[in-house]
């Protein structure tokens, strides 16, 4: 049986934490950012931790 290959969309999308979590970014960067205030541009900028529910799923794509 061969390797399983990791989804590259997976893999430009998300990043494994030293201790197994993944980080993921906002929704809503991209464009159309001069009616969205500063605070949340801002706030949108930081990365986040995906939900416990989806870590399974991700885990699989990322195939770790």
């Amino acid at each position: 049986m061969p390797k399983m290959k990791t989804k590259s969309s997976a893999k430009k999308r998300f990043t494994l934490t030293a201790t197994g979590k993944i980080k993921r970014k906002h929704a809503y960067k991209s464009h159309i950012l001069t009616k969205k205030t500063t605070k949340r541009k801002r706030n949108l900028a930081y990365s986040a931790v995906v939900n416990s529910t989806d870590e399974k799923r991700i885990k699989s794509v990322l195939c770790c």
